[in-house]
């Protein structure tokens, strides 16, 4: 009896262990990937988040790493306890964030998962404590792990490639040819091939772009001309320029669909610095010493 039930048991436990560490690890690669591969967005999706934009950019890195090596480790079985670990301590630590935050976050998009978009609310921590069920799972009946050196060379092979985007996506838009000329609201011709150009992209109804504008209209801008360029009801545009203060410091254009296929970015603010036809870095930042300090750096503004 004993001989016949066992195994039963052991390959029910592997099929369970293998099913819930393949869920998970489709979630945190997916995750880890998309940290690793955009930075900088994920950076902006963390600040969003209540992250301290001060350390958003190392934390899209890090947890990019570490959501990466979770998902590559959930999906080897001589790792798959590690893993489980890692997800399990990662899935923790950000339901207990979330709850730090719940009433300034709820009903925000919270897309740590990029393409599953979800709100901060009662589902969001049913979500998550299901993967946290599932991770707990995958590891229970996971085999012990074993391999440390193996396990560090996976781990060597994630940073180095994170390395290699981070530094792909700080200069992927460096260098990108911006159109000759942008056209006002009311069809004048603005031309933005020569000199420095600084071209802010903002929402008239968000407060957030609204503080980021006024931080950029107490700077001095020298002989750098501003472009505003709304990204939804083009109409508020100039109302909101006034609003910012920014009147003065240039018009408002049209343009926001060309120019974001030439400078991504998923929600503003942002900006794009252009010398001389140019793109010289897109600005996804507005708090604490930045855009101020990338665009004191540049010699833009000061």
């Amino acid at each position: 009896m004993m001989e016949t039930t066992l195994p039963e048991q052991s390959t029910w436990k592997t099929v369970s262990s293998w099913t819930a560490a393949i869920i998970v690890a489709i979630f945190f690669l997916a995750a880890g990937l998309w940290k690793i591969t955009d930075p900088q967005g994920a950076a902006v999706k963390l600040a969003q988040a209540k992250v301290p934009e001060s350390l958003s950019l190392a934390g899209a890195v890090g947890f990019g790493i570490a959501e990466t090596l979770a998902g590559v480790m959930l999906l080897v079985p001589g790792f798959r306890r590690w893993g489980a670990i890692i997800t399990s301590l990662l899935l923790c630590a950000f339901i207990i964030f979330i709850g730090i935050h719940y009433t300034e976050l709820r009903g925000a998009d919270c897309s740590c998962f990029p393409w599953l978009k979800r709100a901060v609310g009662p589902g969001f921590f049913a979500g998550d404590g299901a993967l946290l069920l599932l991770a707990i799972i995958a590891g229970i009946w996971g085999r012990a792990s074993s391999g440390f050196r193996s396990a560090l060379a996976v781990l060597g092979a994630v940073v180095v490639f994170a390395g290699v985007s981070f530094g792909i996506n700080a200069t992927r838009h460096t260098g990108t040819k911006a159109p000759v000329t942008l056209t006002t609201m009311d069809g004048k011709s603005i031309p933005i091939s020569e000199g420095k150009v600084f071209v802010y992209f903002f929402n008239p109804q968000c407060m957030h772009c609204l503080e980021a504008g006024r931080k950029l209209a107490a700077m001095k801008w020298g002989d750098t001309k501003f472009i505003g360029i709304p990204t939804e009801n083009p109409q508020f545009g100039g109302w909101f320029m006034g609003k910012a203060g920014l009147t003065g410091l240039g018009p408002v254009a049209r343009e926001v669909e060309s120019m974001k296929k030439l400078f991504p970015f998923d929600l503003p603010p942002a900006g794009v610095a252009i010398e001389n036809g140019y793109s010289k870095a897109i600005l996804l930042q507005f708090e604490d010493k930045e855009p101020a300090a990338t665009l004191t750096r540049l010699g833009f503004a000061h």
